[in-house]
């Protein structure tokens, strides 16, 4: 019998992939290595009164598609009241057929929520009311959502010059979930907005005590902040790249533009390119030396609506796939690292899936024992974390890589709700794997395809980074 939609067989149509999603994958805890959910949240066990608090509070995946349904500003980052945001999105999702969110939403709504009708503007009313008497109950928490998805580990992603109070605040008062920071260090990369990135600069010498005036001062400060990350148990750093900087540059060079950039100058964009080089090397390098793995996000090009960027400011939802070059830069960095041992754990992300086979291709260049799968392929990130993008991803870590290796999936999320992303994913692989069992494609081994879906699942990355959760 084929599935139906949302059924305990939903994108699961051959018997080995059900075998493999309800035997292996579906009991597999979640290791949610990059999010951005707010560690205030966390820490006070945040709860909301109204679902649409959860769903559009920051959700600019929603808001991208309520504007392209003609919905005014105000229903989606505006002061409408949430009830009628709610309904706004809910006649949205009328449209929405074949869009990942269609069916993100209405995972989130059976999972969490027993809501198993198709949300629309007729159902809006119905499912709002349904879903906020929910959200009373016990569970419905920041933690208690954390605990009911069975999720073992969670990176946050944080500013360097961040007191991670929150951090320590949840270390003190466990709740079985490691909320770990991830070191994410951009803006001490945008030198060529010298007022903004002073601005930054002025912060990070007040979290390091560290008077920044210098390179040098730099680096001593960024040094200070990195070992205070490590000690709350910061094992991952991000980097959110338009594209791969690794131009030439000298020690001379680096130490001028940087004096040049403190006194309030301006630089020229070749000179920022080569502050931006010095800087996401010596970052990878820290990294490795410290023993983290190092995350490169490229290729987003952000903010295209001015108008609205002055309006509302940044993530929400007016940015796209960039497209720049990725071979020659990249090799060039992670050839510079690996001649001085310095190439840490990596994980690679494009959101433009041109960069797919060339990635998984350049990883093979520097894989490097004892590390299992050093390098990686990301997951479908952002724009790519739908069915599509996910199979294409799959398929290319598979014919090029080793897929057997691979440490899953992730949300990039800011909700609580979105831990149903990795129940998506773990569907599309074991209908991908069952589905070539079914045509002979695989050996008819479930057991063994069984434990490689385990290990996607939740044990490589476990290992990877070393969680031990």
């Amino acid at each position: 019998m084929k599935p139906k939609y949302m059924d305990s067989d939903f994108l699961l149509d051959t018997v080995a992939a059900r075998e493999l999603y309800h035997r292996h994958a579906e009991k597999m805890p979640i290791i949610d290595y990059h999010c951005h959910l707010p560690p205030a949240e966390i820490a006070n066990d945040q709860r909301w009164t109204d679902i649409a608090q959860v769903w559009l509070g920051g959700d600019h995946y929603k808001w991208r598609q309520m504007r392209s349904n003609g919905v005014e500003e105000r229903y989606c980052t505006g002061d409408a009241p949430w009830h009628d945001k709610f309904v706004k999105f809910a006649e949205t999702m009328e449209r929405l057929v074949k869009n990942p969110l269609f069916d993100w939403s209405h995972l989130e709504l059976s999972r969490y929520f027993g809501v198993n009708e198709r949300l629309c503007g007729e159902s809006a009313e119905r499912i709002w009311k349904k879903c906020n008497v929910k959200l009373k109950g016990k569970g419905f928490s920041a933690q208690g959502l954390m605990k009911k998805s069975n999720v073992r580990v969670v990176c946050t992603t944080d500013d360097p010059v961040d007191s991670l109070e929150h951090h320590i605040a949840i270390a003190k008062r466990p709740f079985g979930v490691q909320i770990r920071p991830a070191w994410r260090s951009d803006k001490a990369s945008k030198i060529e907005n010298t007022k903004v990135w002073n601005a930054w600069m002025d912060a990070l010498s007040a979290a390091s005590k560290t008077p920044v005036r210098t390179i040098d001062d730099f680096r001593e400060a960024m040094a200070k902040r990195h070992a205070f990350f490590a000690k709350v148990g910061c094992v991952v750093s991000d980097y959110g790249l338009t594209e791969v900087f690794s131009d030439a540059y000298t020690e001379a060079e680096v130490s001028r533009i940087f004096r040049k950039a403190r006194s309030g100058k301006s630089v020229t964009p070749e000179e920022a390119r080569k502050f931006k080089s010095a800087w996401l090397f010596e970052g990878l390098r820290a990294d490795k030396k410290a023993n983290w793995t190092a995350q490169l996000h490229v290729c987003c090009l952000r903010d295209n609506n001015s108008d609205m960027f002055e309006k509302i400011g940044p993530d929400t939802g007016f940015d796209c796939i960039g497209d720049w070059p990725m071979a020659v830069p990249l090799a060039r960095l992670f050839d510079r690292l690996e001649r001085e041992d310095a190439l840490p754990r990596t994980i690679l992300y494009s959101l433009n899936p041109k960069d797919t086979e060339l990635f998984a291709t350049l990883m093979g260049c520097f894989q490097k024992a004892p590390d299992v799968g050093k390098l990686q392929l990301g997951s479908g990130w952002w724009f790519l974390d739908q069915k599509d993008g996910m199979k294409k991803q799959l398929e290319a870590l598979s014919a090029l890589g080793c897929l057997g290796n691979f440490i899953g999936m992730l949300t990039d999320s800011r909700s609580f709700l979105s831990y149903t992303r990795h129940e998506y994913f773990r569907r599309i692989l074991c209908q991908k794997l069952g589905q070539e069992v079914e045509n002979g494609e695989l050996p008819n081994d479930l057991k063994w395809l069984g434990q490689i879906v385990e290990d996607i699942s939740f044990n490589n990355a476990n290992r990877y980074f070393g969680f031990n959760s």
